[in-house]
């Protein structure tokens, strides 16, 4: 193992910026795109949401009139119809929810597999579904297995801070004064549930950009490969930290490139990107940039995690 003096969070960026070309530019090929594309809309399915469009009402024009007070009434008026109608809301909402949890598991299942996939075609430059999508099916199962459990650990503790959260907010919004205590408990909850965002996101970080890459180069499942995530963080901790420092930078410059694109485009680039696959497709030198830096600063603390390196 290297020593911590000696890794480098900025050198990967000029490898993975080389790489990026050569994997998508070096030569233009629209097929190798649309593939490598459909690896990567694979490995993220699920996680960035629908886009969908919220066009606010027209505001009615009820007998209680506008302002906070007439909302109050409708508030009131709507709990009273739930209340009313609990018999036939209920098993509907039950329905939706487990509806719900089993697109979410598929979803959870499909990408666990493309992760391995989109990694192997930046790894080795090619443009492959069918064989990745066998090659790694063990990995990627296992990996599914982790994230099931990793959700299942995380939602008890976070379920109640966004309990807590409505809650307040709901009583001072119905009151018609402000209350100290609602306040700071919305407050204290909002910042506790701030530190479950950073948390996940680190969490996040570390399972896409070390414990994947680990498991597909040293072959291993969730649990070794975790164990030596983990290991290689507690040994490198301060590099580790500027890494993940380095990516609020990275993502902040990304994101500044990206809403460029779609001003110089007018709006055209961001419209298509809205669009399944198609937006994956558009973004793909910005996947293959982020999956190969992450790669790139990883291997720099030994061969054996070097994902280039593994003869497939």
């Amino acid at each position: 193992m290297n020593a911590q003096g000696s890794i480098s969070v900025v050198e990967p960026v000029g490898k993975a910026f080389d790489w990026t070309l050569q994997v998508l530019f070096r030569p233009l090929d629209p097929g190798k795109w649309f593939t490598i594309g459909f690896c990567a809309w694979l490995a993220f399915f699920g996680e960035s949401g629908g886009g969908g469009f919220h066009i606010p009402g027209g505001g009615g024009h009820g007998r209680h009139g506008g302002g906070a007070g007439g909302v109050r009434a409708e508030v009131e008026r709507a709990h009273d119809y739930l209340m009313t109608n609990l018999y036939w809301i209920i098993p509907v909402v039950v329905v939706l929810i487990l509806v719900t949890i089993a697109f979410m598991v598929l979803f959870t299942w499909l990408s666990s597999r493309g992760k391995f996939m989109f990694l192997h075609c930046v790894a080795q430059n090619k443009a492959e579904v069918r064989a990745p999508w066998s090659q790694y099916g063990q990995l990627g199962n296992s990996l599914f297995r982790f994230r099931v459990v990793l959700v299942l650990l995380c939602l008890p503790a976070i379920l109640p801070v966004l309990g807590l959260v409505a809650f307040a907010f709901f009583r001072l919004f119905m009151h018609s004064k402000p209350d100290v205590g609602l306040i700071l408990l919305l407050v204290g909850s909002l910042l506790l549930f701030l530190i479950f965002v950073i948390v996940f996101w680190v969490v996040k970080k570390i399972i896409e950009d070390f414990l994947i890459p680990i498991m597909y180069a040293r072959e291993f499942l969730w649990r070794e490969g975790w164990r030596e995530a983990v290991s290689l963080i507690s040994t490198n901790l301060g590099i580790f930290v500027l890494y993940f420092l380095f990516q609020i930078v990275l993502g902040m410059a990304t994101g500044i490139i990206v809403v460029a694109v779609i001003l110089f485009t007018c709006c055209i680039a961001g419209c298509l990107m809205l669009i399944p696959y198609i937006g994956t497709v558009l973004l793909l030198p910005v996947l293959v940039f982020y999956r190969a830096y992450s790669a790139f600063f990883l291997a720099q603390f030994g061969p054996q995690y070097d994902v280039f390196a593994v003869p497939k």
